[in-house]
This record gives C-alpha cells, sequence and structure tokens, in this order.
C-alpha cells in the first residue's frame, strides 16, 4: 500500500528526469542535430571532440577551480558564522537573518547586483579611491586575472548563510552536558573545537559539502549574469559552454556530450567526497 502514494511523484520524477537524461545519454553518440529524425550513430566522436577542444578543457578546469574553492571558503565561512551566532549574544536572532537573507535572492539577480558592485566605475572601485587606495581598483569582471575569483566572491557571500544554517542546526544538537564534560577536564575553546565540536558537527558537514560542491559544478546563473564566460574562457564553465552549443550554436551534439561528462563528474566527485567524510561521520 505504501508504494501507491509515491507512485505519483515516482512517475513525475521519471518523465521530468530520468527518460529526457536517458534521451540525452542516447543522443550524445550520435550526430542529431536536435530538430527532425535523422540521426545515425559516430561511437565516442563527440567525447573525443569534448576533451580535445580548448575552450571545453578551459571550461572543465574552470569549473573544478571554482567548485573547490568556493565549496571549502563557503563552508569556513559558514562554520565561523554559526559558531559565533550560537551563543547567548542578545542580537543572535538578527544577525541570523541578516547573514541568511542574500539566500533568499536568485542566483541570477545576486550576480547582476555584484556585477555592477564590480563594474569599473562600481561601488567597489569607488570607496577604494574614496580611502585612498585608487591603485588597488581593478576591472574585476574584466581582467582574466581576478573574473573568476570575483564570481567566487560572489557566490560565497550568497550561500555562506545557507551553510551556516546546517551548521547551526548541527551545534544546536550537540547535548550540554558533551560540552560541560569538556570544560570540567578543562579543555580550552580551541581543543573543544578540534576534539569536541568538529567531530560532532561532520553530519552537517558531510551535507554541507555535498551540497556547495554539487552546486559549484553546475554554477551556470551567476556566471552568465556576471560575465557571460568571458573575457575569452576565463570564466567559462561546463554549464555555459553547454548552452552556448546547444541554443547559440547548434551543437547539439557536442552540448550533449559535454553535459554527460558534467554529469559523470558531478555524479564521481560527489561519491567520492561522500564515502569519505561520511566515513569520518560514522
Amino acid at each position: 500500500m505504501p508504494w501507491w502514494f509515491i507512485a505519483p511523484a515516482i512517475a513525475i520524477y521519471l518523465f521530468i528526469v530520468v527518460v529526457p537524461s536517458v534521451r540525452g545519454g542516447f543522443f550524445s553518440f550520435t550526430d542529431w542535430n536536435g530538430l527532425g529524425d535523422d540521426w545515425s550513430f559516430v561511437g565516442f566522436q563527440n567525447f573525443a571532440d569534448v576533451f580535445s577542444d580548448r575552450a571545453a578543457r578551459a571550461a572543465l578546469l574552470n569549473t573544478i577551480v571554482l567548485a573547490v574553492v568556493a565549496t571549502v571558503v563557503q563552508n569556513a565561512i559558514g562554520l565561523a558564522l554559526a559558531l559565533g551566532l550560537n551563543s547567548v549574544v542578545k542580537s543572535r536572532y538578527v544577525l541570523r537573518v541578516v547573514f541568511f537573507a542574500p539566500v533568499v535572492l536568485t542566483p541570477l539577480v545576486a550576480g547582476y547586483v555584484w556585477s555592477y558592485l564590480l563594474s569599473p566605475n562600481g561601488a567597489v572601485n569607488e570607496a577604494l579611491r574614496a580611502v585612498g587606495l585608487g591603485g588597488l581598483a581593478q576591472d574585476w569582471l574584466g581582467d582574466p586575472r581576478f573574473a573568476l575569483g570575483s564570481i567566487i566572491v560572489a557566490i560565497v557571500w550568497q550561500f555562506s548563510g545557507y551553510s551556516m544554517v546546517i551548521f547551526l542546526a548541527g551545534l544546536q544538537a550537540i547535548p550540554d552536558e558533551i560540552m560541560e564534560a569538556s570544560i570540567i577536564d578543562g579543555a580550552g575553546p580551541w581543543r573543544r573545537f578540534w576534539s569536541v565540536i568538529l567531530p560532532l558537527l561532520n553530519g552537517a558537514l558531510v551535507i554541507n559539502v555535498m551540497l556547495s560542491l554539487i552546486g559549484g559544478l553546475k554554477q551556470f546563473d551567476q556566471v552568465v549574469a556576471m560575465t557571460g564566460g568571458g573575457p575569452g574562457t576565463a570564466t567559462e564553465t561546463i554549464s555555459t559552454l553547454i548552452f552556448k552549443n546547444a541554443f547559440a550554436l547548434g551543437e547539439y551534439p557536442f552540448s550533449v556530450a559535454l553535459a554527460v561528462v558534467m554529469t559523470v563528474l558531478i555524479a564521481g566527485l560527489a561519491a567520492v567526497q561522500y564515502r569519505l567524510t561520511s566515513r569520518k561521520a560514522s
């Protein structure tokens, strides 16, 4: 009987997610043009084109760098915020709302906000000039040296509050008796953090790292809003390259093969990360 209750959800999931994914994987081995019914098998030619294409290799590297760096920084800041707000500070509830507020923005809107802030005459450069640091003003989104880092800053700013909430839930689940026992045993703040708090937060850490890593690997919105993948291929990601090849250039077999590569990459890294962190959590 319970299966009858979840059958509608399973049917919708199969129709919207599973069937299109399987069809996409099938067409990655063909020369289908995306419109008609004419196609023929080309084997792994599309995948060979992906790994021989300079833009695709650059997008793959950018995607990995963005995902890894954003995951580390976002979770470090989220954990620091959670530790600071899991206290008896009177304004902690207001501060929680303030730090979580960016999460409710759509990534596209957040990207446009940051593209304005980081423009050559934007608020960031104007603030630097106002305090006498005009020499540090840069074309943050137009210079290949700073463009990818600027996008990472925007992502971390928006989603650190999300990681904070998950870490807060983990901190509040730690029994007070354990903390009191560690204090009685003479453990200082750092010893309590490394030996008591951090091990008991492994469950929250597993969830946070997996969500932020997957989100970084399929990053699209902020990149489109802030740089469009430029300058050149400095901020091109797999998702933006799939979009451009499919809808701007009409290279459907190439874009589908690239999507399959991204899916395998996400699944592989997520599985490795989950296996490593969940083992520590257990």
